[in-house]
């Protein structure tokens, strides 16, 4: 019998602390570190929502039923914690000798501070003060969690919807180029490069520590962060390549801040990809592709470059960097459709929600 206090007492302990380190990680830690709680969770309920999906045959239908998915993940997350913390706490109990009843009822009352029971022990009185003091910091935890998340969401989708404006809906990086032609604007990719080379940085360190911000969609259906981020490394990508103008290094910064920015955020999430890729490697755009936008650029009076083997060559040695994880978290995210990111996503296979264990 003592034995078998002795190893509730320890099982209780150990879900509690087990909690606590998912809290700290999830809403505390200011670096990317996976959760085994929080994996369990996001990753049972995006199964779910994939059942509850299978019915619906538009993508605004998806997007509808997904749209809800982030939200709903944090508020189960919290659940669960409380959950684990009270059954946690209640073995603790039983471990002290109180009853099993008595046990469930004392924890409830602790956990949640309604105070409608007494603890009748010294132990007891201590355990209870132990659990209150858990589950206030908890919730404490997620109520200051949030604002910066919305804080993030908000900075990320004004920049989205800017997107829009320049580079079109769906939002391409050939649209971005040809509409700063056209308006004769060539300060205006200049800008776009430096401004999208912070946005990248601060989406790699907001993605990275709140994880759940991946999967907030944004206000409007045919919007996606992902979707957005492709057309801007795109249009960097063939400013670079193929567009016959003196060399914009700040196209380079934001080519390097995008691809590291994508990289890191699907090492999170347990994406594959070539952390070292060859220039020569085989991208998911064709020649028959690139020619086609070239065509395009060169009708809409942009100029470029003369020689279109050198400007493929080049602008597949940039792509390679952001291809396949490009491609995999607007799969992950089940992005809108665009051109050149999620209209070919769907021949990768969907990844796990948030994977566990450690950092490579």
């Amino acid at each position: 019998m003592v034995l078998l206090r002795v190893l509730l007492g320890l099982a209780g302990a150990t879900a509690v602390l087990l909690t606590v380190n998912s809290a700290l990680r999830t809403v505390v830690l200011p670096r990317g570190v996976p959760a085994r709680l929080a994996a369990l969770v996001f990753g049972g309920l995006r199964e779910l929502y994939e059942l509850r999906m299978r019915r619906a045959r538009r993508y605004e239908d998806r997007d509808a039923i997904m749209s809800t998915y982030g939200p709903i993940a944090l508020f189960v997350l919290l659940q669960v914690w409380l959950l684990v913390v009270w059954a946690g706490y209640t073995a603790i109990y039983l471990a002290t000798g109180v009853q099993f009843l008595g046990a469930i009822r004392e924890s409830g009352s602790s956990l949640l501070t309604l105070g409608f029971d007494r603890p009748p022990g010294t132990a007891e009185v201590l355990v209870a003060f132990t659990e209150a003091g858990t589950g206030l910091v908890l919730l404490a935890l997620l109520i200051t969690y949030l604002p910066s998340l919305y804080t993030a969401f908000s900075r990320r989708e004004a920049a989205v919807t800017k997107l829009s404006v320049r580079a079109g809906e769906p939002p391409t990086g050939v649209e971005l180029i040809i509409r700063a032609t056209r308006l004769d604007r060539g300060d205006m990719l200049h800008q776009v490069w430096t401004s999208w080379e912070e946005w990248f940085v601060e989406v790699e360190e907001t993605h990275t520590s709140f994880p759940a911000l991946t999967f907030f969609r944004s206000p409007q259906p045919d919007h996606s962060w992902v979707t957005a981020a492709g057309a801007v490394l795109d249009g960097a990508a063939l400013y670079n390549s193929t567009v016959d103008a003196e060399r914009d290094i700040d196209a380079d910064l934001c080519l390097r801040a995008g691809y590291l920015a994508l990289r890191r955020v699907a090492a999170f999430f347990g994406l594959a990809y070539d952390p070292d890729p060859a220039p020569q490697d085989a991208i998911s755009i064709s020649r028959a592709e690139y020619d086609e936008a070239v065509q395009r650029m060169r009708d809409a009076g942009v100029p470029v470059r003369a020689d279109t083997d050198a400007a493929w060559r080049d602008f597949a040695g940039w792509r390679v960097n952001y291809d396949a994880v490009l491609l995999s978290l607007a799969t992950l995210t089940m992005a809108p459709y665009a051109p050149w990111s999620s209209d070919r996503s769907a021949a990768f296979r969907r990844p796990p929600v948030f994977r566990s264990g450690r950092r490579r």
